[in-house]
């Protein structure tokens, strides 16, 4: 049995999303962050030395990065779903976007997280930081226009990576001046996996409106 290890309003959501679009049984096991500092609780460290989530667990294998948990669980269990054919364009594609996710499209979401608490002493960083997140978010405004998915006609695995930055840049208010990828986030967000993986999950802040 698979066990995810869950922590609220984390990248672990999109996890238990992904595990709702294969249809794969699991267990979760649900942590929460501190009310007052947001951050995940000492127990987690139990798990995983770094103490963060998701950590996913599948017989003897234990995973703790998103990219590399969505990557085994769609060539494990996916049977041809939510992945284009390897060798393909579209796949080399499909991976650009799985690493784009986390290691392009998170930096300028974290530096205003961080900067944000600094108050005035953030001034001389912001231009370049409101430089770098309208560089990516047009990028990826442009590249989701007049398109559902970010590869191909179907969702993969890349949409589900993507998903959590752009729900967190859609909670900050980024999204405003992106249409395509506003419309992104309602439409995954109505998918029937998705509102599963919430009912699992639990309170989602980067969630739809009504949960």
């Amino acid at each position: 049995m698979i066990t995810v290890h869950h922590l609220n309003d984390s990248r672990s959501q999109r996890i238990l999303w992904l595990l709702e679009e294969l249809g794969v049984d699991y267990e979760v096991v649900r942590y929460e962050r501190d009310a007052t500092t947001r951050l995940a609780p000492d127990i987690l460290k139990q798990i995983h030395p770094l103490g963060k989530s998701p950590v996913l667990k599948d017989g003897d294998l234990k995973l703790h990065e998103s990219g590399a948990i969505t990557d085994y669980l769609i060539r494990t269990y996916g049977a041809g779903k939510l992945s284009p054919e390897p060798g393909s364009l579209n796949y080399e594609s499909y991976v650009e976007w799985l690493h784009y996710a986390e290691g392009s499209a998170m930096l300028p979401l974290l530096l205003r997280l961080y900067t944000s608490r600094l108050g005035d002493a953030a001034a001389p960083l912001m231009p370049r930081i409101d430089s770098e997140t309208e560089n990516h978010f047009a990028f990826m405004n442009s590249e989701m226009t007049g398109r559902e998915y970010f590869v191909g006609s179907n969702l993969t695995g890349a949409d589900i990576m993507m998903s959590f930055p752009l729900e967190a840049a859609r909670a900050r208010g980024i999204l405003k001046s992106y249409p395509a990828l506003s419309a992104f986030v309602e439409r995954i967000q109505a998918r029937p996996a998705y509102l599963r993986a919430l009912d699992k999950g639990g309170h989602y802040s980067y969630g739809p409106a009504e949960t």
